[in-house]
């Protein structure tokens, strides 16, 4: 036994070596065309999906004015208010339809056109969108409005998926957390930029609300002029389209050498582990055990990240901040403190994500927003009785915004790109998608008959979630910080009940092949740089 504890001491202090310096390095793995991609995708996709949960808000009285005004001209009578209230809602809800379609589509999408290009063609539904909703008052119908709010959730649906894939899969593992959390942060910076330009001094009047729909074409014509002379996904080019030329100099523009041996080989180590990267659909990825457990709490964080109660704030913050006795003149500057608290707590998150880890912040965010949620339902409960407490409210509020974005604001779409190897990956995304957007739908849907019945107890729901969903991480969720995919599949392997030589059966039944092998084999069928058949 002694011989075989040399090398293993040896290798637990080069490990405890490279991680110091992957640390020190990480700076450095931020090349300025990485940051430019992560920019660039996110303010034309994620930035657009925060922007449409809240601009809603701000003209919801003026937009249905225009319904019940549209509605009388054609018919000869003004709308009931039963009437008017649903459709509303069916304005608002919408979103997350389309947003379960693009979620559905996205996956042959990815793998026929790539992760890039996905993000470029996307923006055709998000200027279609954006013509439709702002042009809806002078044609006079609020189904146009309607129509793109569906189109616009497609655009969403799709970018929530196809960005954090292709950030992922840029993205250099000691700086994976951060780059990934930029998905979350500019979720963020929409949601305070619909909040800004809903004020009455910009486009927040009967008049001008149109234009709140209309500049919606602004991020995404910035992405279409700036993303094409940006590399494809390198992992997407390499294990998929078998081209290592293009694949290599996409690795050398993101990370800013000319030196990417080591990461072409760590992408072909996962390859011939793989056999081949034939893409697996849903049915086969719910089906393989190897990935049970990953698939399980993909499907608990996504669920957590939209019925915890957040977009239930955004979807009616205005109400709540009534409520709790707030001046309806000052409830749109009100809201605005709330955007920019997550977007700081957002920005927060991205910086300290690969010191703490996962696991801390979506837990520990969690346990924040349980705790915010208690208080504010005293706070409400008892506020008629005592003067002060409508401002202890909104910092509950404030509180319970902060807690979701240190954590479950982001991470989930984090584990979602960091759990599964290349073939897996589309179908993971669609399933996270689909959990996501349901789970959208079903509480703008929902809350507003819990509020209904439950009166100032509505969040004591959101708290139970939140409860049972870090209950959940705590046993379940291992750390993923520095991580490759094999060390995380090891941490899951024993709850999956498979060692991973059967894990790897699993996944692909071929009879295994040596490395070596398999390295004559990719090496032999490369002509001129590009692989022209696929990795045995």
């Amino acid at each position: 036994m002694e011989p075989a504890a040399a090398p293993e001491a040896d290798t637990l202090v080069a490990r405890e070596a490279g991680g110091r310096s992957a640390e020190r390095s990480a700076s450095s793995n931020w090349s300025g065309s990485l940051i430019v991609a992560s920019l660039t995708g996110a303010f034309g996709s994620s930035f657009l999906y925060g922007y449409n949960l809240s601009v809603v808000n701000a003209p919801a009285v003026y937009i249905k004015k225009f319904y019940n005004e549209t509605w009388e001209r054609r018919y000869g009578f003004s709308m009931d208010a039963s009437t008017l209230t649903l459709l509303w809602s069916v304005t608002v809800s919408i979103f997350a339809i389309g947003g379960l379609v693009g979620a559905i589509i996205v996956t042959p999408i990815v793998k026929f056109f790539g992760r890039k290009c996905t993000l470029l063609l996307n923006n055709v539904f998000a200027v279609a969108a954006a013509i439709l909703m702002s042009l809806s008052q002078l044609a006079g119908s609020f189904e146009m409005l309607i129509l793109g709010r569906i189109i616009m959730g497609v655009d969403a649906g799709i970018s929530l998926s196809a960005l954090p894939m292709y950030l992922s899969e840029i993205s250099p593992k000691e700086i994976r957390g951060s780059l990934g959390q930029v998905t979350a942060i500019f979720i963020c910076v929409g949601v305070f930029m619909g909040q800004v330009l809903g004020l009455p001094e910009i486009f927040g009047t009967e008049s001008r609300w149109p234009f709140l729909f209309g500049v919606i074409v602004v991020p995404a014509l910035i992405q279409v002029v700036i993303l094409p002379f940006l590399p494809e996904s390198p992992r997407y080019l390499l294990l998929e389209k078998h081209n290592t030329s293009k694949a290599e100099k996409a690795f050398q523009t993101f990370l800013g050498k000319e030196d990417v041996s080591q990461e072409v080989e760590e992408v072909l180590a996962e390859s011939r582990v793989q056999r081949n990267t034939k893409l697996v659909s849903v049915l086969q990825l719910l089906r393989t055990r190897a990935v049970r457990w990953q698939v399980i709490t993909v499907v608990v964080t996504m669920g957590c990240y939209q019925l915890c109660g957040l977009n239930a704030i955004w979807y009616y913050t205005n109400n709540i901040f009534s409520e709790a006795g707030i001046n309806r003149e000052t409830i749109p500057y009100v809201t605005l403190s709330t955007g920019a608290v997550e977007t700081l707590a957002a920005v927060s998150s991205g910086l300290v994500i690969e010191r703490l880890g996962r696991r801390p912040l979506l837990i520990g965010g969690f346990g924040l927003m349980i705790v915010f949620f208690a208080v504010l339902t005293v706070s409400l409960t008892l506020q008629n009785n005592v003067s002060w407490l409508p401002y202890l409210s909104i910092f509950c509020i404030l509180a319970i915004i902060a807690s979701f974005c240190i954590g479950p604001g982001g991470i989930p779409f984090v584990l979602t790109g960091e759990f599964f190897q290349q073939s897996q990956r589309p179908a993971a995304f669609m399933v996270a998608g689909t959990v996501n957007w349901l789970s959208n739908f079903a509480v703008g849907l929902l809350f507003p008959f819990i509020q209904s019945g439950l009166q100032n107890y509505c969040f004591l729901v959101f708290a139970a979630i939140c409860f049972a969903g870090a209950t959940y991480l705590f046993f379940v969720l291992p750390e993923t910080k520095n991580k490759t995919l094999s060390e995380i599949s090891h941490a899951f392997a024993k709850r999956n009940k498979v060692s991973l030589e059967m894990q790897e059966m699993n996944h692909y039944p071929e009879e295994r092949k040596s490395s070596a092998e398999q390295e004559s084999n990719f090496t032999s069928s490369v002509d001129n740089g590009e692989t022209k058949q696929a990795i045995v």
